[in-house]
């Protein structure tokens, strides 16, 4: 079955309801980020949402757009992490019953966060894709919603409202960067700019060790590749049909960046931001890096998409 493609109509009435629960996330440039990339840089700052990640805007969307029944029986979804915080976010605030499904050796921020929201968690799979079946499975068996992490509409046209918010403030950009796991910002991203100012560049990250986002996009079909990486938001094993078919229609590039390039990017964020970065949410910074040349003299917004790093990994990088 095809899904609806969100429309900006619907990133537009997301954004009606998202205001009513949510404050704009703050975009502001760093005169040392600007003289480091020779550019003018513009940081959204996702990582001041009330999750600390840009997710929950999806998340208040869909849970807001379910029918009675469905928020009585309560709705299934799996993740590494964001995604269930956005979920559990959102149905702590409607009242409706969450189970989320997360890899066995998930970020134990996250696993605590999404614990204090008051979701139920089962543990189950490796790797998310793992995960993900498992979580399907089981909301067949309750007959509950299974949230898929981004074929999902309503998601997608909720994170767009953080693209609205950087074009209405800056729209004379040239460039949005921003991470791509499962594709639902990007996508939404990309839906905005075209409706807005379709001369922004929309380019989309994803890290080397975990590249079937990236390979989908350049094969313009559905690949499944490794996923050895550590920045979890980026870490999925597939290409999504939705977010694929928007990313093939309005994106403008996808880039790899390693491991260590994603590391030096929190460091930097670090020091000259004064903000902490998840490895997914630093990989924007990475790729300006990669790709400075093409961005000199250019006006380019960072999505900085969450801080959900937990103690462990950030004691190792420091």
């Amino acid at each position: 079955m095809k899904m609806e493609r969100p429309t900006f109509k619907d990133v537009l009435e997301a954004r009606s309801i998202i205001k009513n629960y949510l404050f704009r996330s703050p975009l502001y440039s760093y005169p040392q980020l600007n003289q480091l990339l020779d550019a003018e840089i513009y940081i959204k700052h996702e990582n001041y949402m009330p999750t600390c990640a840009f997710k929950v805007r999806g998340g208040i969307n869909l849970i807001y757009h379910l029918t009675r029944e469905q928020k009585e029986k309560g709705v299934v979804t799996a993740s590494t992490g964001n995604h269930a915080l956005s979920i559990a976010y959102a149905s702590n605030l409607f009242g409706v019953p969450a189970t989320i499904v997360m890899p066995e050796k998930s970020n134990p921020t996250k696993v605590k966060a999404v614990k204090s929201l008051g979701a139920n968690i089962i543990f189950f799979g490796r790797i998310f894709d793992e995960s993900k079946d498992y979580a399907e499975k089981l909301a067949g068996e309750r007959r509950a919603r299974f949230i898929h992490p981004a074929n999902e509409p309503y998601l997608i046209a909720g994170v767009g409202t953080y693209a609205l918010e950087i074009l209405e403030e800056c729209p004379s950009l040239d460039m949005i960067i921003v991470p791509v796991g499962g594709g639902s910002g990007a996508s939404g991203c990309c839906i905005v700019k075209e409706a807005v100012n379709p001369k922004v560049q929309v380019i989309a990250v994803q890290a080397e060790k975990a590249p079937a986002a990236c390979l989908s996009w350049k094969a313009k079909k559905i690949v499944k590749d490794k996923m050895e990486t550590a920045a979890e938001g980026l870490a999925t094993q597939i290409g999504y049909e939705l977010t694929q078919e928007i990313l093939q229609d309005f994106l403008t590039d996808f880039i790899l960046v390693s491991e260590e390039e994603m590391v030096q990017a929190i460091l930097i964020y670090m020091e000259l931001v004064r903000n902490l970065a998840e490895e997914a949410s630093s990989s924007p910074l990475a790729a300006a890096l990669k790709i400075k040349e093409r961005l000199k003299g250019k006006k380019v917004a960072l999505v900085l998409t969450g801080s959900n790093i937990s103690m462990d990994r950030l004691k190792h990088i420091l």
